[in-house]
């Protein structure tokens, strides 16, 4: 009896063990025998038709030579897919068998111990196959073959004839987490093994075509990025997913696509289905699949690369003779060239005739956007007329390139019985700042090679978002705009949105720059055919030079276009710099021999530590200043004073709710997975807090708080409401004061002043925020932080030994006033390397003190480092970077690190006016006048001045160009005159004239018993900006009274004139009330 698991290819059994067949009918055995006949009679058709033709004999055996091509093609790939199904079914005595245990063979999960193996993933995987294969049934006839049929008329009977994934599902045999990278996500690497039954068949019936695919192979390593990570479900913003490299793909065709197994066709088939593949999931190229609303998928798809490797291609030696004479007797030359990936990026170098020991000289710059992951492979071949010979490869992990910035060394080539190739690899860091722009100018102009491009100074990422209003294509019909985006002589394209005039593309192109001193952005918006233009932009790169962090971020006014046409467009400049101090981490000698080197599966090319005969040479210079990653320090603070609650529901009710009681209410305050909570005021529906909080933020796109209100119980606590805001509008606003109304509860609302804080570095303004923030009181006893600190640990030098003598495991400390931060724990080494950033809050820079302890494993003390913020503060721009001695350590023990402070400036905050020589007092002028500068006095206002005012009215008053609208928010009133011995009950009405018919008149709800309302209601209108400013502003605020009441109706009235105002930039502000005389 057959074994179940027997391999392919092992017969097992005799024909003579199956049973007898019955016997077949008379009919069906003269079929087999006719269709026999005709299959022998179709094999010698073409034998008869050349000589009847008159063709020579080697028609024939030419054409038989590519059947048999095919033939062994088609059993070779067969024999594939079948032995990787078995080895995927049998891993595990695969994997245990010692026949076996080669490192080519074994899965990543033996090889690599960081690899785990995630069995019961693939069991959920198997078990839910069938229901992926309905989707991908329904997807392909329902939605993929409409689109088909729809695209040209000569596919317009194409049909799926068979959709069948088969039961052998995608295996996951390997899962790697990355956890020491980015917090703000989670990074997966997973190694996906594929080997199918799949069967999909397709059918012209027009044409009487059939083609097919049965059976395919996919491995590879495919990334998964989970971010960000927000806190609110489902608690990632957004899933990114692509391949580092280019995965193994072996499709084994049917049908008329059996053609493409013909040797020649087979190789250009999947190169071009790998083509496909790599457009799409091959980095640069991502798959971002959003997961929450208000993200920029643009820049989750292509995010800014981690930097940039300018390789310098500089020669090879011992290379293998290909071109030899007399079939091998006599050695001859080879002519190399040598062919560099790094993903998607190709170059190729020029050949170099009749030499063994070739000289290139040239240069090239690869972007790198994933360090760990992405590799420079470097391959060598030999020019021949018809073939290319293969001379060797090697690889190398740029993350070494990374930690090094330099790399100068032999590389050996495998696969082959010798050569090495020499390269420096130069990683290249992104700078948000020009400072340093002309510098590396003048280094770029000394640097000399024989490729014909400059060396790059910047590079440039836009990410084109989408237009507004674009000109309509005769006859009033929708365009299909693209862009084509132009710097100097290189030109992208965007995709093409089909049938609208407000595109959104989400498209991010990425460009080199040589001078952008010098050099313009050129931005064409056609339609698909390329002819009708629909708009232009240029913008100058200087322009962006001037702006903060290289950035723009804004709409732009198309040109040519139509008067509403504008273009949303992301622009970031980034200067490309390798530190003076960056020197290579080896010396450049001859390779010794090319026995050693990378290992037979190895994926890292280890620099040579010795020089010239195994002698060690001496330690490069060490770097004198840090190079953190572009991110650090881009960090923001939001600031949250919980103020008040009003109108909250009563939990704490008696005899069954019969009397009404009270609540004992408090807050939780949830952000970025930090919980803050309130303290509780009993027995009170109308609480006041003035609790603050402040909380070091990213900004994430999707990013929300979240504040819940409780009533505090001794057994389970009672939900009294929720809301939720968004941080980016947070950001927008930079200052809020306004009331929120509490969700899924009748009633109830919270008064909250949030503000991010603008960072600066200005010493002047510190004092200015010290005074005003020595004077708040809040009853959480929090004192304001008047700036943020910013430390990168980079790496220590000359660290003491353990007292056993070996090497130190060091792991940095780094504490602030009671708040402590640790670094990772290195390999053993008295150079330890870092990379780590953290950041704190800081109340009083001018008082506090940075201390950094270091020890081996948190244990023995190797050193520590006191740093008085007062010396930050001396330094120039706030800025501390260099190396600094330790205490308690060796005369050489040393630390570099770089400490950033940032001032956090405040709209609350006062600004003082110099007094005058004469010693008259200093004026104090507030910068902005808040609604609840004080809650003690918040029962009334004041009003000093003319008695005719009666009182004041809050309004925003402002044009969107977004929305092409205007919009007046009434936001509350103050110090109203009361009209009754009740007070008033105030509402507010109001027109924009000229209005004849009354169109543009609207009012607010009424107020019981306040004189001191809120409203918080907006109001929009559909002007231009010119018909805005010529409106004039007619409000009243009146009291609501009924028809046979004589209590006073109108309270107070405002005209103002709209051209008074910036409505573009918008105005925020208390007006006065003229109170109606008799």
């Amino acid at each position: 009896m057959p074994t179940a698991d027997a391999p392919p290819g092992i017969s097992i059994g005799t024909a003579s063990a199956a049973p007898a067949l019955p016997s077949q009918p008379p009919g069906e055995r003269a079929v087999s025998v006719l269709w026999s006949f005709g299959k022998c009679l179709g094999a010698l058709l073409p034998v008869y038709l050349a000589g009847y033709y008159g063709f020579s004999i080697s028609v024939v055996l030419f054409g038989l030579m590519i059947y048999m091509g095919w033939k062994h093609s088609r059993l070779e790939k067969v024999m594939r897919l079948k032995s990787a199904m078995y080895l995927l079914e049998n891993e595990r005595e695969f994997t245990t068998e010692k026949v076996f245990r080669t490192k080519m063979d074994l899965p990543p999960w033996v090889n690599f111990p960081d690899v785990e193996k995630v069995e019961w993933l693939n069991k959920i995987l198997q078990q839910a196959w069938p229901f992926v294969g309905q989707y991908l049934e329904k997807l392909l006839v329902e939605t993929i073959a409409p689109a088909i049929r729809a695209s040209s008329i000569h596919l317009q009977t194409l049909s799926f004839t068979k959709v069948n994934i088969g039961d052998k599902a995608a295996k996951v045999v390997g899962v790697k987490a990355h956890t020491e990278l980015d917090k703000r996500q989670v990074m997966l690497d997973l190694y996906i093994s594929y080997a199918g039954d799949v069967e999909v068949n397709v059918e012209i019936k027009k044409y009487f075509c059939k083609a097919g695919v049965k059976g395919i192979q996919l491995h590879g390593k495919l990334r998964v990025i989970l971010e960000p990570l927000i806190g609110d479900v489902p608690l990632v913003g957004a899933i990114t997913l692509f391949f580092i490299r280019r995965p193994k793909l072996d499709i084994n065709w049917t049908g008329l696509t059996n053609l493409l197994d013909i040797p020649g066709l087979n190789a250009m088939s999947d190169t071009m289905i790998m083509d496909a593949i790599a457009s799409f999931l091959v980095l640069p190229n991502r798959l971002t699949v959003p997961l929450v609303a208000d993200l920029h998928v643009a820049q989750l798809r292509s995010p800014l690369p981690r930097g940039v490797v300018r390789i310098h291609l500089l020669e090879a030696e011992d290379l293998t003779a290909k071109d030899t004479v007399i079939k091998g007797l006599i050695d001859g030359k080879s002519d190399p060239y040598a062919v560099l990936r790094v993903g998607t990026q190709i170059f190729t170098s020029h050949h170099v005739d009749s030499n063994l020991n070739p000289q290139w000289r040239e240069m090239y710059e690869v972007i790198v956007h994933e360090v760990p992951g992405q590799e420079l492979e470097v391959e060598v071949f030999d020019k021949d007329p018809d073939q290319d010979d293969f001379l060797g490869r090697t690889k190398v992990d740029l993350d070494i390139v990374k930690k090094a910035r330099v790399v100068d060394d032999w590389f050996n080539l495998r696969d082959v019985p010798s050569g090495s190739v020499h390269l420096r690899l130069e990683w290249l860091s992104l700078l948000s700042s020009a400072d340093r722009l002309s510098e590396v100018i003048q280094k770029n102009q000394n640097l000399t090679s024989k490729t014909a491009d400059p060396p790059s100074a910047a590079i440039l990422v836009v990410y084109l978002d989408q237009a507004f209003e674009l000109p309509m294509r005769k006859g009033n019909k929708d365009p299909s705009p693209m862009v084509q985006i132009s710097i100097q002589d290189t030109t992208r394209e965007s995709k093409t949105c089909y049938g609208t005039n407000n595109p959104v593309w989400e498209d991010a192109f990425t460009f080199f720059i040589q001078d952008p001193r010098k050099q313009d952005i050129d931005i064409q918006v056609k339609d698909d055919d390329r002819a009708l233009s629909l708009g232009s932009l240029t913008i100058p790169l200087p322009r962006v030079l001037a702006t903060p962090e290289l950035t723009m971020d804004q709409w732009f006014q198309l040109e040519d276009s139509g008067s509403a046409s504008r273009i949303y467009v992301k622009i970031v400049l980034r200067v490309l710099w390798l530190s003076d101090d960056a020197t290579p981490t080896t010396p450049s000698p001859r390779p010794s021999s090319s026995g050693s080197g990378v290992g037979q599966g190895g994926i890292k090319s280890e620099v040579n530590p010795m020089g010239p005969g195994g002698l060690g040479k001496p330690q490069p210079a060490r770097p004198q200043h840090t190079t953190p990653d572009p991110e650090f320090a881009t960090e923001g603070v939001l600031r949250i004073h919980l103020v008040e609650a009003q109108n909250l529901i009563a939990k704490d009710n008696f005899m069954g709710g019969m009397v009404k009681g009270k609540s004992d209410p408090y807050v939780k305050i949830r952000v970025a997975g930090i919980t803050f909570r309130s303290h509780t005021i009993k027995e009170n529906l109308n609480p006041i807090w003035n609790e603050l909080y402040e909380v070091i933020l990213t900004q994430l796109p999707g990013q929300e708080i979240q504040f819940e209100l409780f009533d505090k119980d001794i057994d389970q606590d009672d939900f009294l409401g929720r809301f939720k805001l968004s941080l980016r509008d947070i950001i927008s606003a930079q200052f809020i004061d306004t009331w929120y109304t509490l969700n899924d509860v009748k009633s109830g609302r919270v008064h909250l002043v949030l503000e991010w804080l603008p960072r600066v570095s200005d010493l002047l303004r510190l004092e200015q925020i010290m005074q005003y923030q020595s004077q708040q009181l809040y009853q959480n006893k929090v004192l304001p932080s008047a700036a943020v600190l910013f430390v990168y640990v980079e790496r220590a030098h000359g660290l003491p030994l353990k007292k056993s003598g070996k090497e130190p495991k060091a792991g940095a400390e780094i504490l602030l006033k009671g708040v402590s931060h640790k670094t990772k724990i290195c390999e053993r080494s008295t150079s330890p390397r870092w990379d780590e950033a953290f950041h704190f809050l800081v109340r009083d820079p001018r008082d506090e003190t940075l201390t950094v302890k270091l020890s081996h494993s948190w244990g023995q003390a190797l050193g520590s480092l006191t740093v008085p913020l007062r010396e930050v503060l001396a330094e120039p721009g706030l800025v501390l970077d260099r190396w600094l001695g330790l205490e308690g350590a060796l005369p050489e023990s040393q630390i570099l690190l770089r400490a950033t402070l940032k001032i956090l400036d405040t709209q609350l905050a006062v600004c003082r006016r110099d007094a005058g020589n004469d010693g008259s007092d200093v004026e104090v002028i507030p910068r902005w006048v808040p609604s609840h500068l004080d809650i003690r006095h918040r029962s009334g206002f004041p009003i000093v001045g003319d008695s005719s005012t009666g009182g004041q009215v809050k309004l925003t008053i402002a044009f969107s160009t977004e929305e092409n609208r205007l919009f007046i928010t009434v936001h509350s009133c103050r110090a109203l005159a009361a009209c009754s011995k009740d007070g008033a009950d105030p509402y507010v009405t109001f027109i924009l004239l000229p209005d004849k018919k009354g169109t543009t008149k609207r009012r607010t709800a009424t107020k019981k018993r306040d004189l001191n309302p809120e409203f918080n209601e907006r109001f929009d209108f559909d002007f231009s900006l010119e018909e805005s400013t010529q409106r004039k502003l007619d409000l009243s605020v009146k009291n609501s009274v009924s028809f046979m009441s004589r209590d006073r109706e109108l309270i107070g009235k405002l005209q103002l004139d709209l051209d008074q105002i910036d409505l573009k930039t918008g105005v925020t502000q208390w007006y006065d009330l003229v109170a109606e005389t008799n």
